[in-house]
């Protein structure tokens, strides 16, 4: 892998559309829906019918409830759907994966729906209904109770229950008892209880009261009737989009408009309403199918646009911008929010400035999200206030997760190769300097971990020398390689060092402190993979050599790691060839003929690996050519003349056999070099 790589959270790709750490080149995979735009049904199309009188005077219904015996514990999907555990949280929307870009690791997987579209069944009738994850036998006239998966008891008088509720609404919607019957649907939906909400839903609940909402101007009424809505929400993924297909193309524009009308007046009952339409709202966003759909709507985006200027209370101002992080954690949303004007200013007011912390929160979402978007990042990282926000976000506040959101979409805004030049010198380096106190000093370990990637992604060949020269970058990066709590710290701060080693020659200035940043790194075993490819890298130069064999602590770190029986063949190959090509420099054959490396030598010998045997013998051979007078040392040092003589008798074998004639990448040097020995003792 090329250390000029990118780098992102935990896998090795490149992205095709955004990682955590859209780091990487993981692919995500887009959720697409399973059935095209939401359409009115009878449902929806009752809400714009004026009520009419039948013949004989009596109102007349503007909607029926088919209240059929089904038998949906009969159905194929039955107790697939008893299985599934989607039930909202009462505190906080659950969120789909979220990537961050890198160019070589990726820490999440892609965003994919986990909603699956439910199987219609038939009834005798022919009409289609969803399977009911939940059932009920009943034998003779005495009802039996069940136990659906979360070990809730469910009865046929629950079931008549929510039945009965739902038809006193169908019977009252034109007269007196409205009032009295929106308040009973209240209590009779106001619970937790998912499997019962999922029968509320299947029953038609969502539908009448749409039509009673579309039908009142009355404040205290448009009041309740959102609250029970925002109840019979309170079910499962599948019913919700069920619902949302047959009055969502009604409600939604409706709720909409109720929403900016309540923002408009100050009274009692505004709060609590505009409190119950974002919690819809919210509903549906959470369904991933359905997000795409949502930002449709005219209004939407100018809603989430108000969070900001509509003196809205706290409580509200997260529901909102829980809203607008959910939406944008949708492919296809993230650059309408982006450009749709005034947005992206408004989320950016609330990440710097909002009194709630947690609407702060779902702002840094909501920014990682967009700024995982390719087309996005460019755009937003010539945005002053922008990168101004998320150094502010990663470095000052409390929640962990607000800081890894932060530092995620830094990350995010670093796999762009065009944007690492502006933020590394943004603000005379502040956006370094945010990741490398986030890298030192943060509690949170994925906040560190993020951060490293950033960094990672932030190095090549253009910023290497301006981030070598950030004041303490190096020996924080260094310290983190090697006592950081954490493994994937660990290898991602010596990822983020290694490509600034990497980019820094001989005559830089801070080519010496790149060194001793590579000597300290060594001594984790989970960076010194990475250090001694750099190293590897740096002694194939004839430049360096001379400097890195006589700068403090290279060779016992090479000679460590060529030695460590913990370490993969491959990197033990690269301390062994890093320390053949430092003896390639005559110069440098005294000072590396010490106990250390000769120990690392005979050891590398008679391992018996033949790329690290041939390298120690090759070595060998040079310190003894290049420099006369370390022979007899080398005679006496113990182990060395039993160790060549193996190697002999090794090649005589491959002569003898033919490959040592035809194989000139194969020179066979152990039999010359013992002979000068034995003469040197």
């Amino acid at each position: 892998m090329s250390m000029t790589a990118g780098y992102n959270a935990t896998s090795m790709a490149s992205p095709q559309s955004r990682s955590r750490d859209k780091s990487q080149t993981t692919q995500r995979s887009k959720s697409k829906p399973s059935y095209g735009t939401p359409r009115s049904t009878s449902g929806s199309n009752l809400l714009k019918s004026p009520a009419k009188s039948t013949p004989n005077g009596m109102p007349r219904k503007y909607h029926s409830v088919d209240f059929g015996n089904h038998s949906p514990q009969h159905h194929p999907q039955y107790k697939k759907s008893q299985s599934r555990n989607t039930s909202p949280s009462r505190e906080r929307v659950n969120y789909t994966t979220r990537r961050a870009h890198s160019d070589t690791v990726s820490d999440t997987a892609s965003v994919t729906s986990t909603s699956s579209s439910p199987t219609k069944t038939v009834n005798s009738d022919g009409g289609g209904h969803f399977p009911l994850n939940f059932k009920i036998t009943s034998h003779g006239t005495r009802s039996t109770r069940s136990t659906d998966s979360s070990g809730i008891i469910h009865t046929r008088e629950t079931i008549n229950s929510v039945k009965r509720a739902i038809e006193v609404l169908n019977k009252s919607i034109s007269d007196e008892r409205r009032i009295d019957a929106i308040k009973n649907a209240c209590v009779e939906f106001d619970h937790w209880d998912e499997v019962k909400h999922n029968a509320e839903l299947h029953y038609g609940a969502a539908d009448i009261l749409t039509i009673y909402l579309s039908n009142t101007e009355d404040d205290n009424e448009i009041r309740q009737l959102c609250a029970a809505l925002e109840m019979v929400f309170r079910s499962a993924a599948n019913y919700v989009k069920h619902s949302y297909a047959k009055v969502g193309s009604s409600i939604v524009p409706l709720l909409l408009r109720l929403l900016k009308e309540c923002e408009g007046h100050k009274d009692d009952y505004s709060s609590p309403t505009i409190t119950h339409i974002t919690k819809i709202l919210l509903v549906f966003s959470r369904v991933p199918d359905l997000r795409p759909f949502l930002v449709r709507h005219k209004g939407m985006f100018d809603a989430l646009k108000r969070v900001s200027s509509a003196g809205l209370n706290d409580n509200n101002r997260v529901l909102r911008m829980r809203l607008l992080a959910n939406l944008a954690n949708c492919d296809a949303n993230k650059m309408a929010i982006l450009q749709y004007p005034g947005l992206l200013e408004a989320v950016l007011r609330v990440a710097a400035l909002d009194s709630s912390e947690h609407a702060r929160e779902f702002a840094g979402l909501s920014l990682m999200d967009l700024a995982s978007e390719p087309q996005n990042q460019m755009k937003m990282a010539n945005v002053d206030k922008l990168l101004g926000t998320l150094v502010k976000l990663a470095v000052l506040e409390n929640i962990p997760d607000t800081r890894e959101s932060a530092v995620t979409a830094l990350q995010n805004l670093a796999f762009c190769k065009d944007n690492r030049v502006r933020l590394v010198t943004y603000g005379s380096g502040v956006v370094v300097e945010a990741l490398k106190k986030v890298v030192g000093n943060d509690k949170d370990a994925k906040a560190r971990r993020r951060a490293a990637g950033a960094l990672t992604n932030l190095a090549c060949d253009e910023t290497g020398e301006q981030m070598a020269k950030h004041k303490g970058l190096l020996d924080t990066l260094a310290r983190a390689s090697t006592r950081d709590e954490s493994a994937d710290v660990q290898q991602r701060a010596a990822m983020a060092l290694t490509k600034i080693a990497t980019s820094i020659p001989k005559k830089s200035p801070s080519h010496k402190n790149v060194l001793d940043a590579l000597v300290i790194a060594s001594d984790s075993n989970h960076a010194v993979g990475s250090v001694m490819a750099v190293m590897r890298v740096k002694t194939r130069d004839v430049e360096c050599r001379v400097c890195m064999a006589f700068h403090p602590g290279i060779l016992d770190a090479l000679a460590d790691a060529a030695i460590n029986p913990r370490l993969p063949l491959k990197d033990r190959d690269n301390a062994m060839r890093s320390i053949m090509h430092l003896t390639n420099e005559p110069s440098n054959c005294k000072v590396m003929c010490c106990k250390k490396i000769l120990n690392a030598l005979v050891l590398g010998v008679s391992q018996g690996e033949d790329d690290i045997a041939s390298s120690a013998i090759t070595a060998m051979e040079r310190l003894a050519s290049n420099e006369v007078s370390n022979r007899p040392h080398m005679a006496r040092h113990e182990g060395l003349l039993t160790a060549v003589a193996k190697a002999t008798e090794r090649e005589a074998k491959l002569e003898a056999s033919g490959v040592g004639s035809t194989d000139k990448s194969m020179p066979l040097l152990a039999k010359p070099l013992l002979m000068s020995l034995l003469v040197a003792m």
